[in-house]
């Protein structure tokens, strides 16, 4: 484990995240499509870990995919990790955060988006939290 990762006991979960959250980032659960607050959100910033609070994507690998989650076509550098998935019968590729393992969702290639990585990151809004790019700029001043 590099001294970046955080390793914490279901308990110390429990406590820091909603039950909501708990459900999907640590027990692999999915948000009802359509649901999330950031399926139709397009602005400018950092998504970032809501278990954890590490940067994930930037606004600019966001994409609309009429999927009902945020779809992202990139993650920032080192940022998640993938994993197989051949759960409920399908195989795909499961994403997690570097950082603490949180499940974010799933990444699907070649569905024909004209996106420079032919991928889409179906992520749960759950597992995110957002930093507008003013107060990004802000912070680094």
């Amino acid at each position: 484990m590099s001294s970046d990762e955080v390793k914490k006991p279901e308990s110390e979960w429990r406590a820091v995240l909603s039950p909501e959250q708990f459900k999907i980032l640590r027990k692999k659960g999915t948000e009802p499509a359509f649901t999330g607050k950031f399926d139709k959100f397009y602005e400018d910033g950092i998504y970032s870990c809501a278990g954890c609070g590490a940067p994930l994507y930037k606004s600019a690998t966001k994409f609309k995919s009429g999927c009902g989650w945020p779809a992202f076509f990139d993650a920032i550098p080192g940022a998640i990790k993938r994993y197989e998935d051949n759960s409920w019968g399908r195989s795909r590729i499961e994403i997690t955060c570097a950082k603490c393992d949180g499940h974010l969702g799933h990444v699907f290639k070649g569905e024909g988006f004209p996106t420079p990585t032919d991928e889409r990151h179906c992520v749960n809004s759950i597992s995110l939290n957002f930093s507008p790019q003013d107060k990004i700029e802000e912070e680094m001043e």
